[in-house]
């Protein structure tokens, strides 16, 4: 579902995002969000969930004829080079034809440590930030892996991501796309979807600014915490260049000073995922940037500081807007139809001055990113209090929580309550 916005200068965006995101960042190495390197307890340690796909068909068995699984010499770890990928997908394709068809498929990916949270609420807003994901996934009918387990020791913390999104692919012959979202990341415009279509020629999303990475060489100039990439021969080679810069390369303390020269707002000396991803763009190494969409026209995922304070006007302006719309947008609607009915809201919305993304508009954001709070292990960025953090993540989270029981008539007393209140017929208009 693509949005009509209209796009803000991207060298303002940025300059905003760069000076909340600088400081958000400030303690970056020391903030582990997940994948710690610790021992694994002897539990679950992943849980995929499978949600139902719009499409009725019944997964075939895998057919007598032979394909890429059969091979010894598979690995789903990333030390070992893939090499004509596409063409095995191809092949694992026509074999199970009821995976083909218009509609590109997404597998969503996150995670976070395999141990408890040291943190007071740490585990409770890991769950709720989880439920959050397993909602939106419902609602869009895309797959989602949550890993809690370490698949490569010397690959920890950030880098943890790319040995999972790796295994993922493997695993999902069937999925065009896998999107990695940080734990710490949470769905708050449960109608909206990307616009894959605009991604047509490219391979790999992200948040960023090109004036950023180009004018200003900034570490802090894209988020690495979320986004989406094509599952594709590329995209594995993409891959193993990202990961030997990380910590598992012989040349990983190279990386670190080299990356530490090229960007002179590093506040830390060793080598980063976000750091090493803005370099690849930046320099044009391997030819990795012209497939790479540095996307800004919305909150793809949004600097949490400059949003949840704009919460409850957001949640406002949407009772109006439906209040002044047609009736079908206040009917109730069965959760299967939620796609159709969120297309009927937005439609409304690109009727309505100032229902625009970004800082000046009241649409609501995407995703609302909670960079440098730390919900699971506390170490949050000493800017913030941890009043702010967690207050902050609960309001988002019931936010969009509403979003959702307003489907089963129910909303929260407020973004800060956990009670919730029963709905009346025709919602908001009634008590106009």
């Amino acid at each position: 579902m693509a949005r009509s916005t209209t796009k803000p200068s991207a060298l303002i965006d940025g300059l905003v995002f760069t000076a909340g995101a600088f400081v958000a960042l400030l303690i970056f190495l020391g903030l582990y969000s997940f994948f710690s390197p610790v021992p694994i307890p002897n539990r679950l340690s992943s849980i995929s969930f499978p949600f139902s796909s719009s499409r009725t068909d019944q997964t075939p068995p895998d057919p007598p004829d032979r394909t890429f699984y059969d091979d010894p010499s598979l690995t789903y770890t990333i030390d070992k080079p893939i090499s004509n990928w596409d063409e095995k997908r191809s092949s694992w394709l026509k074999l199970h034809p009821s995976f083909s068809g218009k509609t590109e498929r997404v597998v969503m990916i996150s995670g976070s440590q395999p141990t408890p949270c040291p943190s007071y609420e740490g585990d409770h807003l890991l769950l709720r930030s989880l439920k959050n994901k397993v909602d939106y996934c419902r609602l869009h009918s895309i797959e989602l892996f949550y890993n809690t387990a370490l698949l490569n020791p010397s690959m920890p913390t950030f880098w943890a991501k790319i040995p999972v999104i790796r295994a993922v692919m493997l695993a999902h012959p069937e999925a065009d796309w896998v999107w990695w979202v940080d734990s710490d990341a949470i769905f708050t415009d449960m109608d909206f979807f990307p616009p894959l279509a605009r991604y047509r020629a490219h391979n790999m999303v992200v948040h960023g600014w090109p004036e950023l990475v180009y004018e200003m060489k900034s570490w802090v100039s894209l988020n690495a915490g979320v986004f989406m990439i094509r599952n594709c021969q590329w995209s594995l080679d993409f891959m193993d260049e990202w990961a030997s810069m990380g910590p598992s390369s012989p040349d990983y303390e190279k990386w670190g000073k080299i990356l530490t020269t090229t960007f002179k707002d590093k506040v830390f000396k060793d080598s980063d995922d976000q750091s090493a991803l803005v370099y690849l763009i930046l320099t044009g190494k391997g030819g990795w940037r012209d497939k790479i969409y540095l996307e800004n026209e919305y909150y793809f995922e949004g600097y949490w500081i400059e949003i949840v304070g704009r919460l409850e006007n957001i949640s406002a302006r949407y009772n109006d807007m439906e209040k002044n719309g047609p009736a079908v947008i206040r009917r109730r609607h069965a959760e299967k139809v939620f796609v159709s009915n969120a297309k009927q809201r937005d439609a409304q919305l690109q009727r309505e001055k100032g229902a625009i993304n970004g800082p000046k508009g009241w649409w609501r954001p995407f995703l609302t990113h909670f960079t440098g709070c730390q919900p699971c292990n506390g170490e949050r960025n000493k800017q913030y209090s941890g009043d702010n953090c967690t207050e902050g993540m609960y309001k988002a989270l019931n936010f969009a929580d509403d979003q959702v029981l307003r489907i089963y008539g129910f909303r929260h007393a407020s973004l800060l309550s956990g009670n919730v209140q029963p709905l009346p017929f025709d919602y908001p208009l009634v008590g106009r």
